[in-house]
């Protein structure tokens, strides 16, 4: 019988083999950005500070998050993923501000910190690959109003339900959770490539950097 737990270990171990040579480039691509990239610029503003607003949702991205990845797992562009969850927030009256969180690349830890520096205290926190959370301020990180950890089967709707339901939780209601699509298959068949993008995301992890806001600029749109 396969032992597919050794399988993918050894797809695992060639993919990052023949992708080490990258990993010489992180300090440059962290400080320039990828040029090939340019549905997305993320200008970074200097500090993140508490939000004084309460008709605000905060977006923490990831360290590598349109910097050294354009798309997520699945191919969709993180700038469409971006500007549907922004949408989604608009669409229920509230502003948005996004952050990048330096200090960890878990989602659970992302979301709480957008959630403590955003003035409804609801934060969302997304990785490089599209798994994303729902968080309150007052919540443990690794508690949380919605997860969405099945990112490959994710769509920019479901992005975009998200941001909705987060402005609906900082207006103090009780959304329907956003529906969660099950794929018995995604994970093996995302495994390998869950992997390599993860072992690249901590590449930019920077320990005991606070996060920084963002100007989000969209090539085929406005700013924020």
């Amino acid at each position: 019988m396969i032992n597919t737990e050794m399988v993918v270990e050894e797809v695992v171990k060639e993919v990052l083999k023949r992708l080490a040579g990258e990993r010489e480039k992180v300090a440059e691509d962290y400080a320039v950005g990828n040029p090939a990239g340019k549905e997305l610029l993320l200008e970074e503003m200097g500090e993140a500070k508490p939000g004084a607003r309460e008709e605000e949702v905060v977006i923490g991205v990831s360290p590598a998050f349109g910097v050294k990845f354009k798309e997520n797992i699945n191919g969709i562009p993180l700038a469409d993923i971006l500007r549907e969850i922004m949408a989604g927030i608009a669409e229920e009256g509230l502003n948005s501000r996004v952050i990048r969180v330096r200090h960890t690349a878990d989602v659970a830890f992302i979301g709480h910190t957008a959630a403590k520096l955003s003035g409804s205290g609801v934060g969302i926190g997304i990785q490089s690959r599209g798994t994303a959370v729902i968080h309150h301020k007052d919540l443990q990180p690794l508690n949380n109003l919605e997860l969405f950890p099945q990112c490959p089967v994710m769509t920019l709707d479901t992005y975009r339900a998200i941001g909705k339901n987060a402005a609906l939780y900082a207006k103090g209601e009780s959304p329907t959770p956003v529906p969660v699509m099950n794929d018995q298959m995604a994970r093996p068949k995302f495994q390998a490539k869950a992997a390599v993008m993860h072992n690249f995301e901590t590449q930019y992890v920077k320990p005991g950097l606070k996060p920084v806001e963002l100007k989000v600029c969209f090539s085929k749109g406005g700013t924020s």
